[in-house]
């Protein structure tokens, strides 16, 4: 990973992928986070995945037009309709259809010509969160990753809420969505291409983004949910690599507290959901200071 990496991982799905060539494909589908994310895989349906749970589906060997994508912002009713903020599937927790954009895709097709299954990232829909996508067999050593912080980064004509846009969606013209079939490069494709090498950027990309491995490898993917405060930023409190604090703003003592009686604020509380253990505003609570003995040593990592 690049070391100017700035995605701070905070969610990691992994998906165990095994099979032969007559057998169903096994994945198990793990959510490390300590908050629920939501799952969409096609041709299977999804799930609401709470934090540590496990998800263990099969599909049929064979399958072609495969698709694993992470779901975020979403709020269902027990009869399985509701919305996510991205990757939304027609309002339906049990997907029948791709997700919507914004959202990064692991893609896959098994036991196809010569029997070997081909997979890739694809940002084609935009992106919405990281995605790790490997072999986990001695036979097959392939991997491809897609982590890099594409929402912070995002430009300012394709951002939405939650991700970041390719630019077909929101443009619609020929030029980024190659409809007649001759299209190439542009400067929005480049910059997803830049940031993630691996992945697919734009239709019709380079082939070599492309991977395949024998039919009955075993696959892991790792998508990342990560607290992308820059991605997500408020409006009002957007900075130039960065995210203000409203006191920085605003500069009332509703933000900055000066008179020492102030509460937690909409945007406080942007904050803390994303970051729980940090203080989010002069007064948050006490719990977010840690102690140790006096001698201990510490280390302070940037961009863990």
């Amino acid at each position: 990973m690049s070391p100017s990496k700035s995605v701070s991982f905070c969610i990691f799905l992994l998906i165990s992928l095994s099979k032969t060539y007559t057998d169903a494909a096994r994945f198990d589908i793990r959510n490390n986070c300590s908050f629920t994310v939501w799952i969409g895989v096609i041709p299977i349906g999804g799930h609401r995945l709470g934090p540590g749970r496990t998800w263990p589906i099969e599909v049929a060997a064979g399958t072609k037009g495969g698709r694993i994508w992470p779901r975020t912002g979403c709020l269902f009713e027990s009869t399985g309709r509701g919305r996510c903020e991205t990757g939304d599937c027609n309002g339906l927790l049990h997907c029948r259809d791709y997700g919507a954009p914004p959202v990064t895709l692991a893609e896959y097709a098994l036991n196809q010509f010569n029997n070997l299954d081909f997979f890739d990232i694809s940002l084609v829909y935009g992106f919405n969160v990281p995605i790790e996508f490997s072999s986990d067999s001695g036979n097959c050593t392939r991997g491809i990753m897609c982590t890099e912080d594409i929402n912070g980064q995002c430009p300012s004509q394709l951002r939405a809420p939650g991700g970041c846009n390719n630019p077909c969606t929101v443009f619609k013209t020929d030029e980024y969505c190659c409809n007649s079939g001759n299209c190439g490069p542009t400067e929005y494709s480049k910059f997803f291409k830049q940031l993630c090498p691996d992945a697919y950027s734009y239709p019709k990309d380079d082939q070599n983004s492309t991977f395949t491995c024998p039919g009955g490898t075993n696959y892991k993917v790792g998508i990342s949910c990560t607290a992308d405060i820059n991605g997500r930023c408020p409006d009002p409190l957007r900075a130039p690599g960065g995210c203000n604090n409203p006191c920085t703003v605003f500069k009332t003592d509703e933000y900055c507290c000066n008179s020492g009686n102030c509460g937690p604020t909409e945007y406080s509380k942007f904050f803390k959901q994303r970051c729980p253990d940090a203080y989010s505003y002069p007064k948050d609570d006490q719990t977010s200071t840690f102690t140790c003995p006096g001698g201990t040593n510490y280390k302070v990592v940037f961009c863990p």
